[in-house]
């Protein structure tokens, strides 16, 4: 079996793990299709920006909760963008971590919200450094003058 050959299964069975185990859903899968030759770099510019966006929302919440008089509305809205932006990547598992700490919000619950805050940093470091590892396995790929398989 060939460098590339090699390569494609494991971006397959990478990208598989990833959805198995509920770090990805479907969105990711249509982010994926709107990725063309006009736009080859379309998911990886999305993605970025969702890293950059997360980083200051989770410092955003990080202030917010650290506060003497929490303004859970405030908060709330952290945390709804939060989800939006994930859950518009694909990324399940901190999205779902977003759906509980809204709920925290609603019930003005300040260690609720403590612990989902330390939830979603681990939840969207875990999906940075995975989505890092996708991108980095498909420049292997191309650099080895393969092409990105197709996920169905």
């Amino acid at each position: 079996m060939d460098a590339v050959t090699q390569l494609q299964r494991q971006f397959v069975e990478y990208t598989t793990s990833l959805y198995r185990e509920g770090y990805l859903d479907d969105q990711f899968t249509q982010l994926q299709k709107l990725q063309d030759e006009s736009n080859p770099d379309f998911v990886v510019e999305v993605v970025t920006l969702f890293f950059e966006d997360s980083e200051k929302l989770l410092n955003n919440l990080t202030a917010a909760l650290q506060q003497e008089n929490i303004d859970y509305k405030q908060v709330d809205a952290h945390v709804h963008q939060f989800k939006g932006s994930s859950s518009s990547i694909g990324a399940e598992r901190v999205k779902n971590v977003c759906v509980v700490f809204r709920n925290y919000c609603d019930e003005k619950n300040l260690d609720g919200c403590v612990l989902c805050l330390q939830q979603a940093k681990n939840e969207y470091i875990l999906i940075r450094n995975k989505l890092e590892a996708l991108f980095n396995l498909e420049q292997q790929i191309l650099q080895a003058g393969g092409s990105v398989p197709v996920m169905a």
